[in-house]
């Protein structure tokens, strides 16, 4: 399993950025996170200066939501519905986009649950539960 350290995930999404802006040609999973990036034009400044990008602290001290994480939840969310897994997230997944008629929406809303799942399995020691997050998103999709 690769495992980036923070520089690699800030390293990819500025030099995705630079790359999208040159017209340069995206690898399938650039062109992923290029939609995602196209989709908060707020991070366009903190994305355009790598040097920044990396020395930059968004603990929770600081008060500022970590542009760097929400791009790499949406990337992780687009990637779990691709492959459907855990089981169950791509209709989970449908069902709150229809709800909410929008993607965007839906994935925002899917970063709740997967940020809660990952926070009671780390709390917990635990390994992720893939069906308690699918249970979360259609709970989100019935509600």
């Amino acid at each position: 399993m690769y495992t980036p350290s923070q520089h690699d995930v800030r390293r990819f999404f500025c030099d995705t950025y630079h790359k999208q802006r040159a017209n340069q040609i995206l690898t399938p999973l650039e062109a992923i996170a290029a939609d995602w990036i196209n989709q908060h034009p707020e991070y366009a400044v903190v994305l355009a200066d790598l040097d920044a990008a990396l020395a930059a602290d968004y603990s929770v001290e600081q008060g500022q939501s970590n542009p760097f994480l929400h791009l790499s939840m949406h990337l992780s969310i687009a990637e779990q519905v691709s492959i459907d897994q855990p089981a169950g997230i791509r209709a989970a997944h449908r069902t709150l986009m229809q709800k909410l008629d929008s993607e965007h929406s839906a994935q925002h809303q899917m970063m709740e649950c997967l940020g809660e799942m990952l926070w009671t399995s780390q709390r917990n020691g635990m390994a992720p539960d893939g069906a308690a997050y699918v249970a979360c998103v259609k709970r989100r999709a019935s509600t």
